[in-house]
C-alpha cells in the first residue's frame, strides 16, 4: 500500500468545557501540526497516488479556515468540547469531502497540539475504483 503525507502548521485558540482542566478551561492557543495521510493500493496512469497539488490546495484552504480562530465559536464545534480528538475527526471529515481521488482507500489525520501530544483519526473510503 502507498501512503502520501502532507503537513501544515497553524495556531488556533480554544478553551475546554465540562471538567476541571486547569489552564485549559480558559482561552489559550495551540500551535497545531496537521498531517494528512492518504493511502491506496494502486497508482494512477501517471504513477501518482493522488495529485499532490490538489491535496495541498484543500489542505491550505482547511488550515486557513481554522488559523487564528477560537474553535469554540465555530459551528462544527457546537455542543462539543473542542478537544484534539474532536478536532482531528472534524478535519478528517472535511478533507475527505474535498479530496476526490478514486484510488485512495484510506484517509488519516494526525494532529499535534504540542511537541509531545497528538491524536490520529482514520477514515476508510468506500468509493475506491478497482
Amino acid at each position: 500500500m502507498y501512503t502520501l503525507a502532507v503537513k501544515r502548521d497553524f495556531i488556533a485558540r480554544h478553551y475546554l468545557i465540562g471538567g476541571d482542566w486547569g489552564p485549559e478551561n480558559f482561552p489559550n492557543s495551540h500551535h497545531y501540526l496537521l498531517e494528512l495521510q492518504l493511502s491506496g493500493e494502486r497508482l494512477d496512469q501517471h504513477g501518482y497516488l493522488v495529485d499532490i497539488i490538489d491535496v495541498e490546495k484543500h489542505l491550505n484552504e482547511t488550515v486557513a479556515y481554522y488559523k487564528e480562530q477560537m474553535l469554540n465559536d465555530l459551528p462544527e464545534f457546537a455542543g462539543l468540547n473542542p478537544s484534539i480528538e474532536h478536532f482531528a475527526r472534524i478535519l478528517a471529515g472535511q478533507l475527505n469531502e474535498k479530496i476526490h481521488a478514486p484510488n485512495i482507500s484510506r484517509l488519516a489525520v494526525r494532529l499535534w497540539e504540542n511537541e509531545i501530544a497528538w491524536v490520529s483519526y482514520h477514515l476508510e473510503r468506500l468509493n475506491v475504483e478497482g
